[in-house]
């Protein structure tokens, strides 16, 4: 688990990588306050977050985490991410 990752363009809030030889995604989570879970996931793509993890081989999945201070309730929405080859 690495917190604060440095990125492409920022830092990413939260990045779990697997262990070696373990068939399980990575996960790299923005977390947001007062915002909706899309401006987490944009966030992640604009600032090319998923370039720290370059030399990662495997699956990596994309976390936006919300919480709203008025209704007092968390909200998350996943996306896979599609590396470029």
């Amino acid at each position: 688990m690495f917190r604060e990752l440095p990125t492409g363009r920022g830092f990413a809030d939260i990045v779990f990588l697997p262990i070696r030889k373990v068939d399980k995604p990575a996960l790299l989570i923005e977390l947001k306050y007062n915002k909706d879970t899309d401006t987490a996931i944009k966030q992640i793509k604009e600032k090319k977050y998923t370039q720290s993890l370059e030399d990662y081989i495997g699956k990596i999945l994309l976390v936006g985490i919300s919480y709203d201070k008025g209704t007092k309730k968390h909200s998350c929405v996943i996306e896979r991410h599609e590396k470029s080859i």
